[in-house]
């Protein structure tokens, strides 16, 4: 019976021996046509917002696929590529954008083909390598819209070093005292742009909600811009003391008096936003093997890594979604901590910012503003 139990043993490590083996060859032999058949394709048209300075390490090593590549703000670019579709130009192959403009205008807009069959590099697919395990998607299908990136944020808060003692806050809710009423800046969320991930932060965590987002717009005496440089600015002077949605790490950088809120200091935690990190794979795009080509190199280890590396000095730097990767060159304030509780604020369930917007509107007109 000993020998008969042995030999089973020995039977069953030889058949998945065997059938990985299979699987590992058929893998290889899948990449190795899709890649001789984007190089006789010859290029790849990727529309990409926010990222774009990592496409030449893509060049770098596929010097045989031509990458074209158009840049700009994503929802631009959404704009851009959907009247191209109207027209019947069918020119992008991929896209890589924000979650509001990938999920609500290409997504919505069924301009996308499933990205999950495209995915075929071992360590692409292997979800193990991946931040809980999984991968992230931001459409209900979890097939679409692909997420790579997922940087810790704490409401992206920003304040004037010289009008503020951060030592005073212990919760979001201390930013709404009445001492910094007219004294506060928001980038107009209204707008495509910054802020939809953090918006969604306040809206859906159980300790601020709705209550939070109505005193903000309602009672705060909140002044709004649009232009990206204008909050920041004024902040910088000392015209205004907080910014919601506020990115002035450049201006920090340059050493004017400004910082932003970090871990540790609002005990409700923090969200994780996926900034520009979503991709898309475009349906009918002209040259799919490439296609297939740019999305696994850009989700492998050293995709991800140049991604980081090129960023680190970004305004919004990018930590990614791959766990099998250094973390060196992430900065603190956006890499994801053990210790802190984070709300993934990139449900495909919370896409759809109109209930915030809602909510936002409703409170700025009962504060006699629009």
């Amino acid at each position: 019976m000993l020998k008969i139990a042995l030999m089973f043993i020995v039977l069953r490590l030889f058949l998945f021996a065997a059938i990985s083996y299979a699987a590992e060859s058929g893998t290889q032999q899948n990449w190795d046509k899709t890649l001789e058949a984007a190089q006789k394709e010859g290029q790849v048209a990727v529309y990409m917002s926010g990222y774009e300075v990592v496409l030449p390490e893509f060049e770098k090593e596929y010097p045989a696929i031509k990458l074209i590549a158009v840049t700009g703000r994503g929802s631009q670019l959404g704009q851009r590529l959907m009247s191209e579709r109207r027209g019947e130009k069918y020119l992008a192959d991929v896209f890589s954008a924000g979650g509001v403009t990938t999920y609500q205008q290409l997504y919505l807009g069924k301009v996308l083909d499933p990205i999950t069959p495209a995915l075929i590099l071992p360590e692409v697919t292997d979800q193990t390598k991946w931040y809980q395990k999984k991968h992230k998607y931001s459409d209900p299908e979890g097939q679409y819209v692909f997420n790579y990136v997922g940087s810790a944020t704490y409401g992206s808060v920003t304040y004037n070093t010289k009008l503020v003692d951060p030592k005073e806050f212990k919760s979001y809710w201390d930013l709404l005292d009445s001492k910094w009423k007219g004294k506060i800046i928001a980038r107009d969320v209204r707008a495509p742009g910054p802020g939809s991930g953090n918006a969604r932060l306040f809206y859906y965590h159980p300790e601020l909600g709705t209550p939070f987002i109505k005193k903000l717009f309602g009672e705060m005496d909140v002044t709004l811009f649009r232009d990206y440089r204008q909050g920041p600015d004024w902040l910088a002077t000392g015209k205004y003391s907080i910014c919601f949605f506020c990115d002035a790490d450049v201006l920090k950088r340059q050493g004017l008096p400004v910082d932003t809120f970090g871990p540790g200091v609002f005990k409700e935690g923090g969200g994780l936003v996926h900034q520009f990190g979503t991709l898309g794979l475009v349906n009918r795009a002209p040259h799919p093997n490439a296609a297939r080509v740019f999305i696994n190199w850009l989700l492998s280890r050293k995709g991800q890594i140049a991604l980081q590396k090129s960023l680190v000095n970004a305004e919004s730097p990018p930590d990614s979604l791959r766990i099998d990767i250094p973390k060196d060159d992430v900065p603190y304030q956006s890499r994801r901590l053990d210790r802190v509780s984070y709300i993934d604020t990139s449900k495909p369930e919370w896409m759809s910012m109109k209930p915030i917007l809602k909510v936002v509107n409703e409170a700025l007109n009962a504060a006699g503003k629009n």
